[in-house]
């Protein structure tokens, strides 16, 4: 609905001016199912309204504004849904970080529990060298590649 390239036509057109019983618009497509799977309720909830305010609108707008009034409603709901996807990626690339630091921490607990190095804190110079390799060598190795490539499709916008 958003990617029409000559809907601005139809609104120069006013193509809804002359719908006196105009009082109902629906969206289409898949933007319901993006929206459920927003990751804040708060956020669904939010863009449920406005998707839904045109309905509460319409009926009380005179004919001669009806186009501007969708084509006002219809770029508010695009901008509030990009706002709403853009905080989205952004608390899954949180999450991601998040993740992977959880998983390298059961890593290194993991091996300090099966009788790996003691304490990662040592007298000697060299053996902290040493110390911040094998931290390093646990992140790698914590899994959190696999474990993130099949967690984040399920948070991912639809």
């Amino acid at each position: 609905l958003f990617h029409e390239e000559n809907i601005d036509e139809y609104y120069d057109l006013g193509v809804f001016d002359v719908c006196d019983n105009l009082s109902t618009v629906a969206l289409i497509g898949g933007i319901h199912e993006t929206v459920s799977s927003l990751h804040m309720k708060r956020w669904r909830n939010h863009m449920i309204q406005e998707m839904n305010q045109i309905n509460v609108t319409l009926p009380r707008i005179p004919s001669a504004q009806k186009t501007n009034v969708i084509r006002w409603w219809l770029q508010s709901v695009h901008s509030r849904f990009e706002h709403y996807k853009t905080k989205h990626i952004q608390v899954l690339k949180e999450v991601t970080v998040l993740l992977e630091l959880a998983l390298w921490k059961a890593r290194l607990d993991d091996d300090d529990d099966e009788g790996g190095d003691d304490s990662f804190e040592a007298p000697a110079k060299k053996v902290k060298v040493d110390v911040d390799r094998t931290r390093i060598e646990r992140r790698i190795t914590s899994g959190a590649n696999i474990v993130i490539k099949n967690v984040l499709p399920f948070l991912e916008l639809k």
